[in-house]
């Protein structure tokens, strides 16, 4: 039997949850722009130096359980099994995450994911940050790629694949922002999904 994770890192992960919840609340209230980090160790009853033990600056209190899935479709391209195409394993994956309501799909409704996710496409002082998630994304999915073609397909491979990856996010976000419901959007997102990877695929077709 494994044990699950102590005490002392049990408090660690709740601190870290109670001063991410903070900082989503009052962005989501105020703007990111607007809100400091004395103000957030406030509302979560901490010092400010607490705050920077967890999070070295406000932006990872943004960008932080985000960036966790930077070498996501990396892993699924070097661990898909074998016979299955570069495209078929990306397009399941991404299909898992839209039935599991993957925040990182865009379908998710829970408030604290939204306003995040609000956040990240309406204030400019954050795209910066954005930018380079998503380049370190590409740079891991290209490094994926580059063991099985030459550089220049891999990078081009990897930013088509990045392009599908977010625009099909963003959509499922704007779509939740018109006051639509998951059950709603989750069929269109299926199609839109398939038809991305269509498109794809066949743009990729030696992979």
């Amino acid at each position: 039997m494994v044990d699950g994770p102590g005490l002392r890192e049990r408090k660690k992960l709740e601190t870290r949850r109670v001063l991410w919840q903070a900082a989503v609340r009052l962005f989501d209230e105020r703007g990111y722009d607007q809100v400091s980090i004395a103000e957030i160790a406030a509302a979560a009853n901490v010092s400010k130096m607490t705050v920077f033990n967890y999070y070295a600056t406000k932006e990872d209190l943004v960008f932080g359980p985000m960036e966790e899935h930077i070498e996501d479709f990396a892993r699924v391209i070097l661990t898909r099994p074998p016979g299955t195409g570069v495209v078929a394993a990306l397009r399941e994956h991404f299909l898992e995450l839209l039935a599991n309501r993957d925040p990182v799909s865009g379908l998710n409704d829970l408030p604290q994911i939204r306003a995040l996710q609000l956040l990240m496409l309406r204030t400019p002082t954050l795209q910066p940050r954005a930018r380079m998630f998503f380049h370190r994304s590409e740079e891991a999915i290209t490094a994926a790629l580059r063991k099985e073609t030459d550089e220049l397909t891999a990078r081009i491979a990897a930013g088509q694949i990045m392009t599908v990856r977010s625009t099909l996010m963003q959509t499922n976000v704007e779509q939740l922002c018109k006051g639509r419901t998951i059950d709603e959007v989750y069929p269109e997102a299926i199609a839109a999904t398939n038809r991305a990877f269509d498109l794809l695929e066949h743009g990729l077709a030696a992979l």
